[in-house]
């Protein structure tokens, strides 16, 4: 479930430029970077690339462009106050490309490359035992027009040195395929695109007041006290909790931060935001909740605060502890300095969407409907772990802890309100059939 976040939510905002197909895979790879609210524009030459620059610059902290060649014309020609970069072309998107033209049998008759050095060509060729294959490299500028490059490659290919393309221009592809010549278009790998994205973050000015913003966290052993009725003497208990202390004291150091023990079996510690979003993938997982479910069969409830001082961190961390434990515990959320919740991230169960933002607004709305914040808690939770955002009335009433009648109460009241509808009937064996409702607001929607 991903409810997009209100326009109160300060995010950097980022230029994305390039062909739909690139620029459509750096969308799917920045679902990861949740700090970034992209801004795509989409060419169909690279020619255009310097005014799509011009008319967002002034909009965005940071311009991502989808291949040298863009970004070089648009530096030449404009004027350009934010950082800009772009996803460079290695040999990963080489090895996609041969592996292609091998199964189509079109490496025979020669290749010719553009955009990689022939260091780079050379060993990916040796490295997939193909290296006996004749290959010309474009040896020219590094940022040489589309035109020079469609000349080399329709020259390799009509003196019958070469019998496909491999280059790094989505244009020339284009202009190559319109020609009958059989070619490769070059893409980045997702992993060039990650790379690309990382020293995007770091170039921003927002993102460098944000990198070193101190975060607060708060861990919770759930139902300890029964876990520890299982163990056998006093001393089985004394060395679980230790062996808890070292995991703990093993996670925060691993985010560089300080740890205290509040005593009995609950944790708070300090790190920095860009320390801590690294360390979680990008707010998607939290290592400590598998490694202690997998070791002692522990599940956690953790609470992360951000705030402009540590005061304000602290209290948020506070409130996403009461979340987690609204939740059912095993689970772990955010709330950011403006109030905004993230989560549940994936702890010790796989959960399939493990990002959602709720903002404000949709949290105000829901508990002026009854929605509490419990109850919308438990609701996230479910939709995150096992997808579900539909429910018969008993199956309500039991997550929520409510009578029947309370369900069907509420769900009338949610349904006048907009939160709710019904989206089917089941049929039963005896009497009538019974409805089933959709929490529409929990759906994916896109970010």
């Amino acid at each position: 479930m991903s409810v997009t976040s209100g326009s109160h939510i300060h995010q950097i905002r980022i230029g994305i430029i390039g062909p739909r197909t690139i620029v459509d895979a750096i969308l799917r790879m920045i679902e990861t970077f949740p700090s970034f609210a992209p801004v795509p524009l989409v060419y169909g030459h690279e020619d255009e690339a310097p005014a799509l620059a011009e008319e967002i610059g002034g909009d965005v902290e940071v311009i991502l462009f989808a291949d040298p060649l863009s970004h070089r014309k648009a530096k030449e020609r404009m004027n350009v106050t934010v950082p800009t970069l772009h996803v460079p072309i290695t040999d990963a998107g080489l090895y996609k490309a041969l592996f292609y033209a091998q199964q189509n049998g079109s490496l025979a008759g020669g290749i010719s490359v553009d955009t990689l050095s022939e260091t780079m060509v050379m060993r990916t060729l040796k490295d997939l035992d193909i290296s006996g294959i004749r290959t010309v490299i474009f040896d020219g500028p590094a940022y040489t027009s589309m035109e020079k490059l469609l000349a080399f490659h329709q020259e390799q290919f009509r003196s019958g040195a070469c019998s496909i393309a491999f280059t790094g221009a989505g244009s020339a592809a284009q202009e190559l395929s319109a020609l009958g010549i059989p070619n490769r278009w070059l893409l980045p790998s997702d992993q060039d695109i990650v790379v690309t994205l990382e020293r995007a973050l770091l170039s921003t000015e927002s993102r460098r007041s944000k990198e070193a913003q101190i975060v607060v966290g708060m861990i919770n052993v759930d139902d300890f006290g029964s876990l520890a009725l299982k163990r056998s003497s006093e001393h089985e208990v004394q060395k679980l909790k230790l062996d808890i202390h070292r995991m703990v004291l093993d996670y925060v150091e691993s985010l560089d931060g300080y740890l205290t023990h509040l005593g009995g079996d609950e944790y708070l510690f300090f790190t920095t935001r860009g320390i801590f979003e690294r360390e979680s993938g990008g707010y998607k997982t939290i290592p400590l909740a598998k490694d202690m479910n997998k070791t002692h069969g522990l599940s956690l409830s953790i609470g992360m605060g951000f705030g402009r001082s540590a005061s304000a961190a602290g209290t948020n961390a506070r409130v996403a502890m009461r979340k987690a434990k609204e939740a059912g515990g095993n689970a772990c959320f955010i709330v950011r300095e403006d109030g905004t919740l993230i989560g549940p991230l994936e702890m010790a169960d796989p959960i399939r969407e493990v990002l959602s933002f709720t903002d404000a607004e949709l949290i105000k709305r829901a508990e002026d409907a009854g929605m509490t914040s419990a109850y919308l808690s438990k609701l996230l939770h479910n939709r995150a772990r096992l997808d579900k955002y539909e429910y018969k009335v008993h199956e309500l009433a039991a997550l929520l802890g409510i009578t029947v009648r309370s369900a069907h109460r509420l769900l009338l009241h949610w349904i006048d309100q907009g939160f709710v509808e019904v989206s089917g009937l089941e049929k039963v064996p005896r009497g009538r059939p019974r409805q089933i409702f959709k929490f529409t607001f929990l759906q994916k929607t896109p970010l």
